[in-house]
């Protein structure tokens, strides 16, 4: 009685804000001592009168506890009243600390690269490529939509739904589709998803398997990198020229791909655009040597130099191309919605796969999101943005001239939220970046965006989506203070803030 005593007595003192109520702070109290080995297997705990009446607590509190130590076969209960149930717990006496964690098995190999990637915290610095100006966008025209979509939920809707997405959406996308992008496709093509990256790792899943190999653009993307790395394909980096992704004819010999993934509207992060004849020849190849193509087409809604260009999948019949679309960009990240359009020919097989593999929902946001754009304010929405974006790649172009102190060229700027501005070799933009972190800002070193084992690229991806006109002299200034000086004290002043997104 008095080995428990003391235990609960302390801890009471020590930990008075442990749980909520007084019966499971004694329960949870109890536990640990039976795990640290402070009361050991055999033991006979006080009745619960006496528990009671020692701790000055109800006799109820005691029983309750009990009951629920006896429940989870921490004590067990005979004619000798309740004792500590003998067990092997191999537990540390002392309370776990932070430093407990390096005893534990360690995150896997490909968690470990993941690691020290994006924070969701910084969306909102200026630079941070891929942001959207979400201040502009309509939300008193989204909420009230969404008030519309959540009244007409029925109890019959909340379970699992349709793997490919709800009908209304599919069609209100293909309907779009048809019309500003060229992609030839019935609604029964279309399957949504969470996002681009889910969309390329799903297309992997059904287009490949484990150990194939896959193209990618380099500089590319980062998260189509780890999308087909998580479904298990072999990566081979393929080269961006001014015309974009150029493969060589030895590569198509030498590592024929399984899948293909770029952005031909507006490559990521160079901005090169895919030319016609390269199209052409990719979708030749790629019928040859039977490969598919992942068309990702994440912001050619935002085209500032000529008209829209059209998209590669419905260049020519029976192109083996799967388009890939986002909301991300054209609304706001935490809407989580994006989409792919498979040929019609493998649409039915796969979403009987897709049905295995993923389990969708939210109804509201995806009726509301159909009712957006069958209703133009998609459409109104994005004229309204491609004017805004515009104007303001100009007020950073106009910024670099006036403030930035190195030579530069500036990359890109046919379309999109973001340019990429080269630095001297001199200047490491990995270092860059870090010192503009300490101020706030959030640009990319453009050699992260590299797969290759020579970095072949520096500079700075600088994101304008969510950077005002006013604003932007400013910025620019203080991301010009972080290139100075370029002396070896800059190294060793900042080394240690080095990032490397690989």
């Amino acid at each position: 009685m008095s080995d428990l005593q003391s235990i609960v007595n302390r801890l009471f003192l020590e930990q008075p804000g442990i749980s909520p109520s007084r019966q499971h702070r004694l329960y949870t109290l109890i536990k640990q001592a039976i795990l640290d080995g402070r009361l050991t297997g055999g033991a006979a705990l006080p009745s619960t009168r006496a528990l009671a009446q020692e701790l000055g607590i109800a006799r109820n509190t005691a029983i309750h506890a009990y009951e629920q130590l006896l429940a989870e076969g921490f004590v067990v209960s005979n004619c000798s009243g309740t004792l500590v149930a003998p067990l092997q717990t191999n537990l540390p006496a002392s309370a776990p600390s932070h430093d407990s964690a390096a005893a534990l098995p360690p995150l896997s190999n490909r968690a470990r690269r993941c690691a020290g990637g994006r924070l969701a915290d910084d969306i909102v610095s200026p630079f941070k490529p891929g942001v959207p100006a979400v201040d502009v966008f309509p939300f008193h025209i989204w909420r009230r939509l969404m008030v519309r979509a959540l009244q007409q939920v029925v109890p019959a809707e909340l379970g699992y739904r349709h793997a490919a997405g709800e009908p209304e959406l599919r069609q209100a996308i293909a309907d779009y589709l048809r019309v500003s992008r060229g992609v030839r496709c019935s609604a029964d093509q279309v399957i949504v998803t969470g996002g681009t990256q889910q969309s390329i790792e799903l297309c992997a899943r059904l287009l490949a398997d484990p150990g194939d190999t896959a193209w990618i653009e380099d500089p590319g993307y980062q998260g189509a990198r780890t999308a087909l790395g998580l479904a298990g394909l072999q990566l081979m980096p393929i080269p961006i020229d001014d015309d974009g992704i150029a493969p060589r004819e030895q590569d198509w010999w030498s590592g024929p791909p399984k899948v293909i993934y770029t952005s031909p509207s507006h490559q990521y992060p160079l901005g090169s655009v895919l030319a016609l004849q390269r199209r052409l020849r990719l979708i030749s190849k790629a019928k040859a040597h039977g490969s598919w193509i992942l068309e990702d087409d994440y912001d050619s809604e935002f085209r500032h130099v000529g008209p829209p260009l059209a998209a590669m999948q419905g260049l020519v019949d029976d192109a083996p191309v799967v388009y890939l679309g986002t909301f991300s960009k054209s609304m706001f990240p935490g809407l989580r919605l994006g989409f792919f359009v498979l040929p019609p020919t493998l649409a039915e097989r796969a979403i009987t796969s897709l049905d295995a593999w993923v389990r969708t929902g939210h109804v509201p946001e995806q009726r509301a999101l159909a009712a957006f754009i069958h209703e133009g304010h998609y459409s109104r929405h994005l004229r309204r943005m491609r004017q805004l974006y515009s104007k303001r790649q100009h007020a950073l172009k106009l910024a670099l001239h006036d403030a930035w102190p190195l030579p530069f060229t500036v990359l890109g700027g046919a379309g999109g939220m973001h340019l990429c501005v080269t630095l001297p070799p001199e200047c490491s933009d990995q270092r860059v970046a870090a010192r503009a972190r300490q101020l706030g800002l959030r640009p990319s070193p453009l050699s992260s965006y590299t797969q290759g084992a020579q970095r072949h690229v520096n500079g700075l991806v600088l994101g304008y989506g969510n950077v005002g006109e006013q604003d932007m002299p400013a910025r620019v200034r203080a991301l010009a203070s972080c290139l100075l000086p370029l002396e070896a004290a800059v190294e060793t002043e900042y080394g240690a803030l080095a990032c490397d997104a690989d």
